[in-house]
């Protein structure tokens, strides 16, 4: 029921386009934009081409993110995040996390999903490309970024855990615990810095946990 409480607000947010002509995208904005392609088939025998646009430089913390749906090319909707767009036979869900998009997929009325295809030129579009060419050393780079957050978890964990059991009431239930790991400063910087190349390359494949990757955001 929250579900599609949900979807019903996000979808109250979709407002008309303007009809202005889908910029084509330029190498040097992979660091703040994200462009997906949707291709449907039409009852006449064409394709009908969707297009998502969602500029990542924009302040996240204030709302004001939006996805830009471009239908031939041209503007056809727009809305803030996270987005529900209706397109034919189904539903365009985007959705955005602190190190990129997390969520960009055609969900059809029977509830099946599949993801957009990135531009080739984009940052997600490139790393699909670099997983097709190696793939073995991509599943690799998946592998380690899947590592660092986990061992990052655990540390947060840890140091979380001794100053919550210093309360009194909480001590003399459970008693005391300190952590073994007591990180310098630099180390701690590190480990922040690790778990957010990690968080992003996982957003490049669109991989998204609530418990690793939100920890982490």
């Amino acid at each position: 029921m929250f579900k599609e409480w949900r979807r019903h607000r996000a979808a109250q947010r979709v407002t008309p386009g303007d009809g202005r002509t889908l910029k084509r995208f330029r190498w040097w904005q992979m660091l703040f934009r994200a462009l997906f392609y949707l291709r449907l088939p039409q009852g006449d025998g064409r394709q009908a081409v969707y297009a998502v646009d969602v500029r990542h430089g924009q302040n996240q913390s204030s709302g004001e993110v939006k996805a830009h749906l471009y239908l031939d090319g041209r503007q056809h909707a727009r809305s803030k995040l996270p987005a529900f767009f209706p397109v034919q036979g189904g539903t365009v869900e985007v959705r955005m996390s602190a190190f990129g998009i997390k969520r960009c997929h055609y969900v059809t009325a029977e509830g099946a999903e599949y993801q957009l295809t990135p531009d080739p030129r984009s940052a997600e579009g490139r790393r699909a490309h670099f997983d097709r060419a190696h793939p073995v050393l991509s599943r690799c780079f998946g592998v380690m970024s899947s590592i660092v957050l986990v061992l990052a978890l655990a540390l947060l964990v840890s140091q979380l855990i001794g100053p919550v059991t210093q309360v009194e009431p909480v001590a003399e239930r459970i008693g005391t615990f300190t952590s073994p790991v007591d990180l310098p400063g630099w180390l701690n910087i590190a480990v922040g810095i690790g778990t957010a190349v990690a968080s992003t390359e996982r957003a490049l494949r669109l991989r998204y946990s609530w418990l690793l990757d939100g920890g982490a955001g």
